[in-house]
């Protein structure tokens, strides 16, 4: 048997993971996440490994619905040879399911969007990696939705995979497979490990003993500031930008993040904490569509959660939120020139009606942008940060569609929101599996993978971080 690293191998996205079964009666593949890398175009550096054969592949489990998880998928089903495309079954839980056709149907709309842009600004003929009509392909190959905690047949009599909650966005899964190929093996696979105290999703459940893990180690070298800490921080800022007559700018991944702004801008109307006439636009569609499958399945939400809801309780409306669904409603946010929260996609600033914001109001002193996610080296969150720490009293600029934007709004990160586990968490979910033959670390930049490394050798673990395209025999 062996397992191949074809993305989040020394990097924090592109999560793709092959395992091939080499037993005398079958050499089959099996995927867990088909992931894209986002530090850089959607289309260039995104192909299917060379030696990946999407008819090779007998089946893909997907952790949760992230686009680094989730956005390679419909390659697969690309081929316009019937025969050289994956036919095979992909297997996650139900919220997944749902989440994951609004992330790749947006996907295919940015590709659209790219392949224009550099038609016009440079003349390039490419197309994109897959359309709406693949996306839909790809759909079609999802199974009945799996169960937390019930084993599935992923190929009877070889591999079984049990599925429990990562805690990290809604229907997210750690992945447990048992698999027979000769010699009995279990494999597991954290997914994106989830922060502790998240407002309406359950803390992560630890894995059992396993032979081999990959774990992720995104914050691998921190903790996160507490919750209540972290809220109190974001109420303070948005009154502060209130006090100077400006508006908070808010990117924000469509999916769990948007929910849980929604969730504590509530909250804080609720206590007084923030003014109760506060303007809120989520201005996302993708995020709109996102928070109705969120309302759509309350069962996986935390049993306190549940409670709020059957007592008639809103988790995400309120009367101050308006939706901005097209691109007219985007454009007449900027009248509103302060006193309001937008909340714009996307998280990591690569696309989406985020740009456009900050083109407008990065100059704007009284206003401010509040990164709540996490920014890898080279982002363009990153450059803002970086580049406003170094200016101290001065103005630098950002380049965003073509043209230089002056830094001169208040920037802030806050932590303690982040949907993945602490160094803390980290450490905890490894000790669960019990000394396994080998961790294998993934999702993460070089600093916090080598400060997770050795944290887990001084306690004893076998560890490898895995180049991309490395492949193991285990």
């Amino acid at each position: 048997m062996e397992i191949g690293f074809y993305g989040a191998a020394q990097t924090v996205t592109g999560s793709l993971f092959v395992i091939t079964l080499n037993s005398s009666h079958s050499k089959k593949k099996i995927l867990i996440d088909s992931g894209l890398f986002q530090d850089g175009g959607i289309i260039k550096h995104n192909q299917l490994p060379g030696d990946l054969k999407p008819e090779e592949i007998e089946a893909v489990l997907l952790t949760h619905a992230h686009l680094d998880h989730t956005g390679r998928l419909p390659i697969l089903v690309a081929n316009p040879s019937k025969t050289k495309r994956f036919a095979g079954e992909i297997f996650a839980t139900a919220p997944t399911q749902d989440l994951t056709q609004i992330v790749l149907n947006d996907c295919s709309f940015l590709m659209e969007e790219e392949v224009e842009r550099r038609k016009k600004k440079y003349g390039e003929d490419i197309k994109p990696l897959y359309t709406e009509e693949h996306v839909a392909r790809i759909m079609r190959r999802f199974t009945q939705p799996v169960e937390y905690n019930k084993p599935v047949d992923i190929i009877p009599g070889v591999v079984r995979a049990t599925y429990f909650n990562a805690g990290h966005i809604l229907g997210a899964s750690s992945i447990r497979l048992e698999i027979d190929d000769g010699r009995a093996k279990v494999i597991t696979f954290s997914g994106d490990i989830g922060n502790d105290g998240k407002p309406f999703i359950d803390d992560p459940v630890f894995p059992q003993t396993s032979d081999f893990v990959v774990e992720e180690c995104t914050y691998g070298d921190r903790n996160h500031k507490p919750i209540d800490l972290s809220t109190a921080e974001f109420y303070s800022i948005i009154r502060e930008t209130f006090n100077r007559s400006g508006n908070v700018f808010i990117p924000a991944f469509a999916i769990e993040r948007t929910q849980e702004i929604l969730y504590f801008i509530k909250q804080g109307i609720k206590s007084n904490e923030i003014p109760k006439d506060t303007k809120v636009f989520l201005d996302s569609p993708m995020a709109i569509e996102a928070t109705s499958v969120f309302n759509r399945y309350p069962e996986f939400y935390s049993q306190k959660a549940q409670e709020l809801i059957r007592s008639g309780y809103s988790l995400f409306d309120f009367e101050t939120l308006q939706f901005s669904r097209t691109p007219a409603d985007s454009k007449a946010i900027n009248e509103v020139k302060g006193g309001a929260i937008i909340i714009a996609g996307s998280g990591m600033c690569n696309g989406g009606r985020i740009l456009h914001h900050m083109k407008h109001n990065l100059g704007r002193e009284e206003c401010s942008f509040i990164f709540l996610n996490y920014a890898p080296p080279g982002s363009l969150p990153r450059q803002i940060v970086e580049k406003k720490f170094r200016a101290g009293n001065g103005t630098e600029y950002i380049r965003i569609y073509g043209f230089d934007i002056p830094i001169r709004a208040q920037i802030h990160t806050i932590n303690g929101f982040s949907a993945h586990a602490g160094q803390r968490k980290l450490l905890e979910w490894a000790e669960h599996t019990e000394n396994p033959q080998k961790i294998f670390l993934a999702h993460g930049s070089e600093k916090p993978m080598q400060t997770f490394a050795g944290e887990l050798k001084a306690r004893g673990f076998n560890v490898e971080m895995p180049e991309q395209n490395q492949t193991f025999r285990i």
